[in-house]
């Protein structure tokens, strides 16, 4: 495989600087009753900060945290359940840790909230499409990343309808890139993710990741998510979700051969040990 040197850049977080010169990991916390790994398990603010903690010690430089499931069938949340959920955790992680905080949502109102607690980078999965997202995200003009989706946890797995993946979803990333741009949001705020396992099968998963460098076109910074996923399960003859760690490390390191500026995990120290690897190769 080709390696792809990141571009030496630097994303501006709100008062925070992330160098995107070398791969970086932002560590998931979803403080969900629901979600496919970890539902239930940091619902409560103690276990939230433990686990942020955990997440930092282990090499995150971001945590991310979610307070709606979007795996299949998800059953959608109100914005005052997912701000009942999320912003008393934003504000301790806030209080006790100098890092940088990502919130995983869809609404305008959640992230304004968290943006105002210090939240500083919105990860929304259906990319500003939500009514008066886009219009929150020019006010802020905190990085976004934008997220290649189609439809909706209840009928996503239905649209998985592609001749050629990666040139499909390349050209439905730039659409959403253009509208943002086009709506006032910097050109240098915008990430994108090319978004695994959201309408899209096993295959075709495999055949986006071994052509994520074809994204570079789109000239901003890439983030990827297939930590502990479905697809990473199917590969590996059903394996249940705590049993995909390595498989995921694996596919963290592919993607960043081609480019990858961030990877977003659950296994953040074996993701770090991973990279760490591939570092000193490419440094050698």
């Amino acid at each position: 495989m080709q390696l792809h040197p990141l571009p030496s850049r630097e994303l501006h977080c709100g008062r925070h600087r992330l160098s995107l010169a070398q791969p970086q990991i932002m560590g998931i916390l979803n403080v969900t009753p629901d979600s496919f790994s970890d539902g239930g398990r940091f619902l409560h603010s103690g276990a939230a900060l433990q686990q942020a903690e955990m997440l930092l010690m282990d090499g995150a430089s971001i945590i991310d945290i979610g307070g709606e499931s979007t795996r299949p069938h998800a059953v959608p949340v109100s914005p005052e359940e997912e701000m009942a959920r999320i912003l008393p955790v934003i504000g301790a992680i806030i209080k006790r840790f100098d890092c940088i905080v990502s919130v995983d949502t869809s609404s305008p109102l959640v992230f304004e909230a968290a943006a105002q607690l210090g939240a500083v980078i919105w990860n929304d999965v259906r990319s500003l499409t939500r009514p008066g997202a886009l219009e929150c995200a020019v006010r802020w003009q905190l990085p976004v990343v934008l997220m290649h989706h189609r439809g909706e946890p209840s009928t996503m797995d239905q649209l998985a309808n592609y001749q050629d993946v990666a040139a499909e979803v390349l050209a439905e990333l730039a659409g959403l890139r253009e509208r943002a741009v086009d709506g006032g949001l910097a050109p240098e705020k915008i990430l994108l993710d090319p978004g695994f396992g959201f309408a899209k099968t096993a295959h075709q998963n495999m055949a986006l990741l071994a052509q994520l460098w074809q994204l570079h076109e789109l000239e901003s910074p890439l983030l990827i998510g297939i930590s502990r996923k479905r697809v990473l399960g199917e590969l590996l003859g059903g394996a249940p979700v705590d049993q995909r760690v390595m498989a995921g490390a694996a596919a963290a390191l592919m993607a960043v051969q081609q480019g990858v500026s961030i990877i977003r995990t659950h296994d953040v120290r074996a993701t770090r040990e991973c990279l760490k690897v591939y570092e000193a190769m490419a440094n050698a």
